[in-house]
């Protein structure tokens, strides 16, 4: 049976990992390379690491610290992080990572995303795309962690970025991060339904149930997941976990 991809997100901020509320709140998670030790023997799909400080600093994600991923991890992982010339895909891929994860500078310059196909291939290119909705539903798509609204739709930008030749996007509510309410359905099998490319969800997922909908409601083709799988118990104790596939009902 075809099932989605299930996929734990890890936040990098001053060098540990982090969990978010709508872009702020930062919560101290722990080492990065315990937790890929951690969801090494959980048995993950995948994981996905992502510098969320690297765009304002004016630098990348560490490549040794990918290095030590690489040398750590059983699963394929995906980095992203201020990302914005072929010479750092370069060293990322080398380092170990499967794919890269392009965001603000890839949305304001469509033709890098297209270069850095034709470097490495679409498999090996996905763009990450952030967006709010307004108190009147009106939905913009944001870049440097939220900071910028650049006043495009989702839709449109998803579309640039499909064209553009990325294999896969990331479609991210920032209302809806940390919540744990369950992703934005409605958005998600929006762009699940335009594009011909996987659509990756996340933003909110609290449930096993909320997982199982992103995929049979919304079309996802993978389900990425912040707090869910970092957080236990109404008080949010930390505690990385990895519901066994068994534990999920895709059909």
């Amino acid at each position: 049976m075809y099932r989605p991809r299930i996929i734990p997100v890890l936040l990098l901020h001053n060098n540990g990992l982090v969990k978010t509320v709508k872009f702020g709140n930062n919560t101290y998670i722990g080492d990065p390379i315990n937790a890929v030790r951690i969801f090494n023997d959980l048995k993950v799909d995948e994981i996905v690491l992502l510098d969320i400080d690297a765009t304002k600093e004016n630098r990348t994600i560490s490549i040794d610290l990918v290095k030590e991923v690489g040398e750590e991890a059983n699963m394929p992982f995906s980095v992203g992080g201020g990302i914005k010339d072929i010479e750092t895909i370069k060293k990322l891929t080398q380092a170990g990572a499967e794919r890269v994860i392009l965001s603000s500078y890839a949305i304001e310059n469509p033709s890098f995303v297209k270069k850095a196909t034709e470097h490495f291939g679409s498999s090996t290119i996905c763009v990450c795309i952030d967006y709010k909705k307004t108190l009147f539903g009106k939905q913009k798509v944001h870049i440097e962690s939220g900071k910028k609204n650049i006043g495009r739709d989702t839709h449109t930008i998803a579309l640039e970025m499909q064209n553009a030749g990325a294999g896969e996007v990331i479609i991210q509510s920032i209302n809806k991060d940390g919540a744990m309410t369950g992703y934005d359905l409605e958005m998600i099998t929006q762009i699940s339904k335009a594009l011909a490319i996987p659509v990756i969800a996340l933003g909110g997922a609290g449930s096993i149930t909320d997982i199982e909908d992103g995929y049979k409601k919304a079309y996802a083709n993978g389900l990425a997941v912040g707090s869910f799988f970092v957080f236990k118990g109404k008080h949010r104790g930390v505690l990385i976990q990895y519901p066994d596939i068994k534990s999920y009902n895709f059909k």
